[in-house]
């Protein structure tokens, strides 16, 4: 059964990884999907794949003309939206406490924290009442390691954004949870600082205790249900989708 046919969902940092994981599910639940990110090129690809359910729009989610932009176009086609995934933001870079630089600081603090809080403002006036709102926080907010402090950072500020949105939001019924996942299998965890294959395996044997990374498609079906009426009484909660690896622990 299609739980979620004729929603309205806009997905951001949905062209590739968790994001166009959850597209193609929600599509698949019978929801209408509008994706962003980027790259056009991305999004053309991904869009071919969801099939007629779908559109895209090109933005940049650190940007809040951008988000404007987005929410503009919105409108253009449904008059309100009943699911808003707020996933654009894993941008990271490890640097010791005593290194951080401001640059840095702000890349991160712009698309993860900044970036996450204006998509959920500028939707705000067009959100359906009883509408779900999902924001994509990480493990890091709360499992720390060394060099992350600045993630750790913005992704912990998101889940205290997130707790007094589900509060001021809900006289309207509109649901707002986090979900936390650690590390999972896309491209992103193959670049920068976490390249390295013997870094993989060293993560997976010594910290995730099932021994691998969640899928895209597993965090993709925590969102279906948690934009379902299945969990029409579940908000301000943050659920980790980790393998129990944010409570395990370790002796090296």
């Amino acid at each position: 059964m299609e739980k979620l046919n004729g929603k309205v969902a806009v997905v951001t940092g949905g062209s590739a990884g968790i994001g166009f994981a959850t597209a193609k599910e929600l599509v698949a639940q019978g929801a209408k999907v509008i994706i962003t990110g980027r790259n056009q090129d991305s999004l053309d690809k991904a869009i071919a794949e969801l099939g007629n359910n779908a559109h895209s729009f090109r933005a940049d989610a650190s940007s809040v003309q951008d988000t404007v932009a987005l929410v503009d176009f919105v409108k253009s086609l449904y008059s309100t939206i009943d699911i808003l995934l707020v996933n654009a933001g894993g941008v990271t870079e490890l640097q010791p406490i005593g290194t951080i630089q401001e640059e840095t600081f702000d890349i991160v603090t712009n698309l993860n924290f900044k970036g996450a809080v204006f998509t959920t403002e500028k939707f705000v006036p067009i959100l359906a009442d009883g509408a779900s709102v999902i924001h994509m926080s990480s493990v890091a907010a709360f499992a720390f390691n060394q060099g992350n402090a600045v993630y750790a950072s913005s992704k912990a500020a998101l889940i205290a954004y997130s707790k007094v949105a589900a509060m001021e939001l809900a006289d309207r019924k509109i649901r707002v949870n986090v979900i936390a996942p650690a590390m999972t299998e896309t491209s992103a965890i193959h670049k920068g600082a976490f390249e390295s294959s013997e870094l993989h395996d060293f993560i997976k044997e010594k910290f995730m205790p099932f021994k691998r990374y969640g899928t895209p498609e597993e965090v993709a079906k925590l969102v279906s249900f948690l934009a379902s009426d299945d969990a029409s009484f579940i908000s301000g909660s943050v659920i980790t989708i980790d393998s129990g690896a944010s409570i395990n622990s370790v002796k090296l």
